[in-house]
């Protein structure tokens, strides 16, 4: 099993589909500061507490900072049988618009 890496500005394709949950990895402070709309935050310290929770029929959106820490995530997550994009660059790369507080 293997995941894809999206373009951080295609990530607009996703953004409010009901079939896909959008994660950033990032510690609270920082989502909070701003986020991509519709993203969730479960940092990556905390993933592997969460994973039983998250949907698996979902295609899972993965980001963080830099890129780095989602693939990192992807690679765990892909043991579990999720459907899985890491978006390339992180947060850093996109220039979409973004949502402050919690979503």
């Amino acid at each position: 099993m293997s995941f894809e890496t999206i373009k951080a500005n295609d990530v607009v394709n996703y953004i409010g589909r009901p079939d896909v949950l959008i994660i950033d990895l990032r510690n609270k402070e920082e989502y909070l500061k701003g986020h991509i709309p519709s993203a969730v935050n479960i940092p990556y310290d905390n993933l592997k507490n969460e994973i039983f929770a998250l949907n698996r029929k979902k295609l899972l959106i993965l980001y963080c900072d830099r890129g780095n820490i989602s693939l990192m995530a992807a690679r765990d997550l892909m043991k579990y049988g999720c459907r899985i994009k890491s978006m390339y660059g992180g947060i850093r790369a996109y220039h979409g618009r973004l949502e402050k507080g919690a979503s």
